[in-house]
């Protein structure tokens, strides 16, 4: 299907309808030998409650955004290359059901399915673009994910000191590196992360601690290495944008019904009913 698709028109206009639904606030999205595969409705787990999102698989990269308008209008776009994608198939829970996580090295987060079905035709889909991809590039998946936030909901106290309530004047924080719900005092400190962010980033004391240690170490061991072959090597910086979860999805509660969103005779994937 890619090949077939591959710098064609029909391919080029399905592009194109996706950059229209989200507009000036999105980044542009074609680029030759880039192809739409498919899009759907997934929900995901995000920090204050699940919440629908629009994602789009191209067999390069995955784009998802806020629904204003279903097939019509979206916001908050987030593109993660596809080379930095790991997936991993989770158990259901009592509130969601057919639900997998997307781990990259700057975000992780849970998403599910409205059926078995669709999460094996989104993981199945997923997986042949990023094999493909990483064979492509000649690369090994990557093995450095970040910490998938635990949702506000998860827990009434601080899953470090275990002894603050939280309630509507004790806030609850996140540590940047393991992902759990902290109190302000369990999560002051701050720590350069640039895999993350070119900014400090807050941190719980439990993993400051072992960051500073690693930090030691790894110092230690760059005084000892010699001075004829030391060099520095550049980080990889992902492209996507930080997901901040905004509540901008709640103002449109009822989606009304419309046309197709693409309508062609060529075979077109679609990961959702």
């Amino acid at each position: 299907m890619v090949d077939h698709l591959a710098n064609t028109e029909i391919n080029s206009q399905r592009i194109a309808a996706v950059e229209n639904c989200f507009g000036a606030s999105g980044q542009p999205l074609a680029m030759p030998g880039r192809v739409l595969l498919g899009e759907g409705i997934l929900t995901k787990e995000c920090r204050k409650k699940p919440k629908p999102r629009i994602f789009f698989l191209f067999n390069d990269i995955l784009v998802y955004g806020s629904i204003v308008i279903n097939k019509r209008k979206y916001n908050s776009q987030h593109i993660i290359p596809l080379e930095d994608v790991t997936l991993e198939t989770l158990p259901d829970t009592l509130q969601m059901k057919n639900r997998w996580m997307i781990k990259t090295s700057k975000k992780s987060f849970v998403v599910s399915a409205a059926s078995l079905t669709e999460r094996k035709e989104w993981i199945s889909h997923l997986e042949e673009c990023i094999r493909h991809l990483l064979t492509k590039m000649g690369r090994q998946p990557s093995t450095e994910h970040a910490a998938p936030w635990i949702p506000d909901k998860a827990t009434d106290i601080c899953m470090r000191c275990t002894q603050t309530k939280f309630s509507t004047l004790t806030r609850r924080h996140h540590c940047r590196k393991c992902g759990f719900v902290v109190c302000a005092d369990c999560s002051r400190q701050r720590f350069l992360m640039p895999r993350l962010s070119p900014k400090p980033l807050r941190v719980c004391n439990l993993c400051y601690r072992q960051l500073l240690a690693e930090k030691k170490k790894e110092a230690e061991a760059d005084r000892r290495q010699p001075e004829s072959i030391r060099f520095d090597i550049p980080g990889y910086e992902p492209s996507s944008g930080d997901d901040s979860d905004k509540s901008d999805d709640d103002k449109a509660d009822q989606w009304p019904a419309d046309t197709e969103f693409y309508t062609s005779e060529v075979s077109w994937s679609s990961f959702h009913s």
